[in-house]
């Protein structure tokens, strides 16, 4: 089963052309292959050739807590009929976690705020809980960099770091909770 919505005019800086999509035509797709993990996600997102335009994660609940997938791609995926209510709520939702989107290869090593909004198609770069981060702030990117996706635009949230500097919120390999107990 294939689900798909309405192109919108604008998805994280990509214009997509008015009215239904025709074949051949990229739209939003959702998926649902039960991942368990966002790492299993990534991976599985990664793997894809074509890689798509736009892809996000999106925690459900619905049959089973797991994570589905949403892509902005001209590719057909076919989701299983258990899972289909949470593909759906991928492809229709307004928020997700960006894996793939426009400049992400561009997003490497220390970049200024500025540079990131330049490089690429995140719109805005936040310091959790304070606002706005400053144009001129580094920001060491880990080369790995997972924006939220709210509302037709991508957010990256970043937290301060030594030296200045901000890092992602998300790391790609976090340090576990209590692990110094």
């Amino acid at each position: 089963m294939t689900f798909s919505v309405a192109p919108a005019t604008s998805v994280a800086g990509v214009t997509l052309p008015p009215g239904p999509a025709s074949p051949g035509a990229a739209r939003i797709v959702g998926i649902s292959l039960g991942h368990a993990t966002l790492a299993e996600a990534d991976h599985w997102i990664g793997g894809l050739s074509p890689a798509p335009v736009l892809a996000c994660t999106h925690l459900v609940s619905a049959p089973h807590p797991h994570v589905a997938i949403s892509l902005l791609t001209a590719l057909p995926f076919e989701t299983t009929p258990e899972l289909a209510p949470a593909a759906s709520a991928a492809a229709t939702g307004q928020s997700g976690r960006a894996v793939r989107f426009p400049g992400v290869e561009r997003l490497t090593g220390e970049l200024t705020v500025s540079e990131i909004l330049q490089r690429s198609s995140i719109s805005r770069i936040e310091v959790l809980g304070s606002g706005p981060a400053d144009p001129d702030t580094v920001v060491d990117t880990g080369d790995f960099v997972r924006p939220q996706f709210r509302g037709g635009e991508l957010v990256l949230v970043t937290t301060p770091a030594a030296g200045g500097r901000l890092i992602p919120f998300e790391r790609r390999d976090p340090t576990p909770c209590c692990a110094d107990h």
